[in-house]
């Protein structure tokens, strides 16, 4: 055996022994010996191979696939440019906390520098957005060479799922390769044994108390690993003395919500959860808490004075103020080691959680309900605008859509427009599970991270994204017909361009407006579907949805809608929001809220 493919099979099954149950390849020459390690792994019902043949969206199908399992996923390339196409999805990864194994063949030393095909310096490419970063040098023929390869592959994942106690992401394994490429039909004998440790068990076993212990070893019917618990992070706990007026604020993030939402009940504190983080369930969520923040004269008479946050919590700007509340003790939950937001560089405390004092044994009722009641009033006043008309803005496909998917949905959206679309409509729901790339918050490789997901999740999957992000990433539409297919129901929300900058400062100058912001592509949706043999339907009433969201397989619902139509409804349901809200309040004498 030569070389190239002892380290390639070796390190491939090493990976599988450590829990690696997903590798996703985008074809190259350099990389033929760790794409073939993999095939033989898939062949023997191992691990599942996809390939892609664009790197970018191989990468951010891999993101995918391990955000929604919560177990570190390979991703491989070959040498030069296309390792580049891998650093937005690395990025994502690092900042959202996703366990990535990124695998990039690289050419051997001697050809680089010397203007050898294929050939840039891969070394530490990726800078500080992985984990950690590996080279085990061109392989040789040696004894000991085996259990080095194998000790590398255990401590790559080890490090990725952040099963030594580190904050969980993408790690970077750069392989150098000499020909052959390709096993040899007659070679020499490899110097020592290539089989790992008896019985399929890693290299080394880390004991540890891990965020993410790595799974036994089993076939794809495994289930996901836990979310983060915030005690995980070792950041200790903060005895925080209850006040009548405080706040939870959840953000996006992998974390278990249900320590936050138990302070919430014990304290009588409302709980502003965004979509992705998992927490906008129980009795205390609230479904319109956007409008109530950017309620001034609802905010003014209810100033919090403890608020505690968790995730990465940055939706809207009156959300952002909030986490500036002068004087008020604002104590930050840990997204990991190292990790965690406070954008507003505000927090008072950081913790990994919170035990409260002094909680009286009858809660007063006034704070928190009044903004239950506030919200309710808001939630019915954007309802009975979205109500008005049939047609399907984009506002109403947010609402109607989280009240159709089933339960056991997994919900991928779409940044820009989508995901705050769907923050200011979505109500309570504890029986879906609602991913997103809000950790860059780029639209890279949207499409290509729902299919991922849409793999790993054992259940209907959807995700709702806008025209841009969808063209983006049309290359991630292009799966083989040989290759594992997802079961997703896409809606793009087509309104020829870029919907949030009509929204924004931007839109006061027409005059540069439309060409640098606007940025009308005209797709023509349905025959981009096409030419990648993907079912296309449009849905442009309620109705229309609810059929359209039937069926298997990976399928397209294109939603049509006018930019400036989107903004103004926008406006209009926030001016009516924001007014029933504050008229809910009670009159009160001096000294209530």
């Amino acid at each position: 055996m030569n070389p190239s493919t002892a380290l390639a099979t070796v390190l491939a099954d090493e990976l599988a022994r450590c829990g690696v149950r997903e590798a996703v390849i985008a074809p190259g020459s350099r990389s033929t010996p760790m794409a073939m390690a993999f095939h033989a792994l898939d062949a023997a019902g191992r691990l599942r191979l996809h390939v892609r043949i664009d790197e970018r969206a191989a990468s951010f199908t891999a993101l995918g696939l391990a955000k929604a399992s919560r177990r570190p996923v390979a991703v491989l390339c070959t040498s030069g440019t296309a390792a580049a196409n891998f650093h937005p999805a690395i990025i994502e990864a690092s900042e959202s906390g996703v366990p990535l194994l990124v695998l990039t063949a690289d050419r051997p030393p001697e050809l680089r520098g010397a203007g050898a095909s294929q050939t840039i310096d891969q070394v530490k490419m990726y800078g500080g957005a992985v984990r950690w970063y590996a080279d085990p040098g061109v392989p040789e023929r040696r004894l000991g060479a085996v259990g080095q390869w194998r000790s590398l592959a255990c401590q790559a994942v080890t490090q990725a799922a952040g099963s030594a106690g580190t904050f969980p992401g993408p790690v970077h394994l750069n392989l150098p390769f000499r020909d052959p490429l390709v096993p040899e039909a007659v070679g020499e004998e490899w110097p020592e044994p290539l089989q790992g440790r008896p019985d399929g068990v890693p290299w080394t076993r880390l004991a540890s108390t891990a965020p993410h212990p790595a799974p036994a070893d089993g076939g794809y019917g495994l289930p996901p690993g836990p979310p983060r618990r915030p005690g995980d992070a070792g950041a200790g706990r903060v005895k925080l003395p209850w006040a009548e007026r405080g706040l939870i604020v959840c953000g996006d993030g992998d974390y278990d919500a249900a320590p936050l939402l138990a302070v919430a009940q014990q304290a009588g504190w409302p709980v502003l959860a965004e979509p992705s983080s998992s927490a906008r369930r129980g009795p205390n969520a609230l479904a319109a808490y956007q409008y109530l923040l950017a309620a001034p004269e609802f905010m003014a008479a209810h100033r919090p004075e403890v608020i505690i946050s968790a995730g990465r919590p940055g939706l809207t700007r009156p959300q952002s103020a909030l986490l500036r509340t002068s004087g008020a003790r604002h104590v930050v939950i840990v997204q990991g080691p190292g990790h965690w937001a406070d954008q507003a560089r505000h927090a008072t405390d950081v913790t990994g959680s919170v035990e409260l004092t002094g909680v009286p044994a009858a809660l007063p009722a006034g704070w928190l309900g009044d903004w239950r009641r506030a919200g309710q009033a808001a939630a019915a006043a954007a309802d009975a605008i979205l109500d008005a008309d049939e047609v399907l803005t984009e506002p109403r496909l947010a609402r109607d859509l989280l009240r159709m998917i089933p339960d056991g949905s997994l919900l991928w959206i779409g940044s820009s427009m989508p995901v705050r679309d769907v923050d200011f409509t979505m109500p309570p729901r504890d029986d879906i599970r609602i991913l997103s790339s809000r950790g860059a918050s780029g639209i890279d490789g949207t499409t290509s991270s729902a299919i991922g997901a849409a793999l790993a999740h054992d259940g209907p999957a959807f995700a709702v994204v806008g025209d841009l992000t969808f063209v983006h990433d049309a290359a991630g539409l292009a799966i083989g017909p040989g290759e594992p297919q997802p079961d997703l129901c896409l809606i793009v929300v087509n309104n020829d361009g870029g919907g949030i900058f009509s929204t924004l400062e931007q839109a006061a100058f027409p005059d540069s407006f439309e060409r640098l912001f606007g940025t009308r592509h005209g797709a023509d949706l349905q025959q981009l579907a096409g030419s990648f043999g993907i079912s296309h339907t449009r849905a442009d009433t309620k109705e229309d949805l609810a059929k359209a969201l039937a069926g298997t397989g990976l399928r397209i619902v294109e939603v049509r809608a006018g930019r400036e139509d989107g903004a103004a409804i926008r406006a209009a349901i926030r001016a009516a929001a924001v007014h029933a809200a504050v008229a809910s309040l009670p009159r009160r004498g001096p000294g209530g809220h």
